[in-house]
């Protein structure tokens, strides 16, 4: 049901699916590209997210997820303007991938350049047939700015993205899919009931066991490998020690459980 929110600007809807957050890109007549006010919009609702909601879908109203910046932001700027604006689009999008909130996006039509940056710093990507994925920063004189450098790169692999930006590559929502871009492919138009099944998968684990996964396993994996082994244990211990984990283990073991079949569904 609709969740009015008076802090976000008109680029923005909040949809309240049960304690699902489901956070929409609201232009499409500008195949909703991101201007400022929309970065620092998500950055706070990220940050601050409702207290109902255990995770969200960022979603798209159109036919487009994101074309990347409004061009009407391209102002003039000294080098550090240029860097403190770069900056801020770090900031709002590591308020998603560092936030409290599993995050899933749906992703459909265009998901370029600066789109593709806030769809990367989402967990999980879901992705229509119709999504197609490009950074054409290099065409147009540019630089990534918003992260693609480390997100992009760290999903596909650095020479992969220097495919995209030397060349201007297009990549299909198949190709993203193969590549390690998207991590569910789905049929147009079965996007958000694929993110909301994942959203309330994702819902029902345990806290801290999210809160290890979104935050502990990044870092485990940048770690060297004694490093990450110590923090991996150090993680298991804390998520042991809880009562909730405690509760679903006895549960386990007492048969009230669901458990995993070949096909990878709890039952």
């Amino acid at each position: 049901m609709s969740h009015p929110n008076p802090d976000l600007p008109p680029s923005l809807s909040l949809d309240r699916r049960g304690d699902i957050a489901v956070l929409s890109l609201n232009r499409p007549e500008k195949r909703n590209a991101l201007d400022d006010t929309t970065i620092v919009a998500l950055g706070a609702f990220f940050s601050a997210p409702p207290a109902w909601a255990k995770a969200a879908v960022l979603a798209a109203e159109g036919a487009h997820f994101s074309a990347g910046l409004d061009l009407g932001e391209l102002t003039e700027r000294d080098a550090v303007g240029g860097l403190h604006h770069s900056r801020m689009w770090h900031e709002a999008f590591g308020e998603i991938t560092h936030g409290s909130l599993p995050v899933i996006a749906i992703l459909r039509g265009a998901v370029v350049g600066g789109g593709l940056e806030l769809a990367t710093a989402a967990h999980l990507r879901v992705a229509e047939d119709t999504a197609f994925f490009a950074l054409p920063e290099g065409k147009r004189g540019l630089f990534v700015g918003g992260g693609a450098s480390v997100r992009v790169s760290r999903l596909i692999g650095a020479q992969r993205m220097t495919d995209m930006m030397l060349t201007g590559r297009v990549l299909s929502a198949e190709e993203g899919e193969s590549c390690g871009l998207v991590d569910y492919k789905v049929a147009e138009g079965e996007g958000l009931a694929k993110a909301l099944d994942l959203a309330t998968r994702i819902a029902e684990n345990s806290p801290v066991t999210n809160y290890a996964v979104l935050h502990a396993l990044p870092r485990i994996a940048g770690a060297d490998a004694e490093t990450g082994l110590l923090l991996e244990s150090l993680m298991a211990a804390v998520a042991q020690s809880s009562a909730e984990a405690k509760t679903r283990m006895r549960d386990f073991l007492d048969g009230r459980a669901a458990k995993v079949d070949h096909a990878g569904a709890a039952r």
